[in-house]
């Protein structure tokens, strides 16, 4: 390992920590039994350690979704045995803190300022709104992708 990458485990770390925790939260809104709850925080630690390993080489955000999403699922269908017929539902509690709240609150401030701007001026905040909204649409839409896809190449293999 080089110099950065060792500098980046702290960070990694951290952001993994806090995967498992939101994970597991989420696991417990959606009534998870105990034992899945501690699956939960696995696919949430290993999501947004993925996420940030694929950010800080150089992927986008949408792309580094795409792959944490991607692993996640896979990761939990290959532990089909341990998890039983929930892995998709903890690949998917798993998925859930990489959701762009802060895109979204961006894209319905901006919408909001657009409405009520009575001046007409307001070419700039619409851009920068749909802007947010359509990171919105496509981080989502790299997460269910991610999620489906492994899903669906090994619906039919059995473990």
């Amino acid at each position: 390992m080089t110099a950065s990458w060792i500098a980046m485990l702290p960070y990694l770390a951290h952001q993994a920590a806090f995967g498992a925790l939101a994970a597991a939260g989420f696991g417990v809104l959606f009534n998870f039994g105990w034992r899945t709850l501690a699956w939960c925080a696995v696919a949430g630690a290993l999501a947004l350690a993925v996420r940030t390993v694929v950010q800080q080489t150089g992927g986008s955000l949408e792309a580094a979704t795409f792959a944490a999403a991607f692993v996640t699922s896979f990761t939990a269908i290959l532990a089909l045995r341990w998890l039983g017929p929930a892995c998709n539902a903890v690949a998917l509690a798993g998925c859930i803190p990489m959701v762009p709240g802060a895109f979204f609150g961006q894209a319905m401030l901006g919408y909001m300022a657009v409405a009520a701007d009575t001046t007409g001026s307001s070419t700039a905040q619409i851009v920068a709104a749909s802007q947010a909204f359509v990171r919105v649409l496509s981080i989502v839409g790299a997460i269910g992708a991610g999620l489906a896809i492994p899903a669906y190449l090994l619906k039919s293999r059995q473990f």
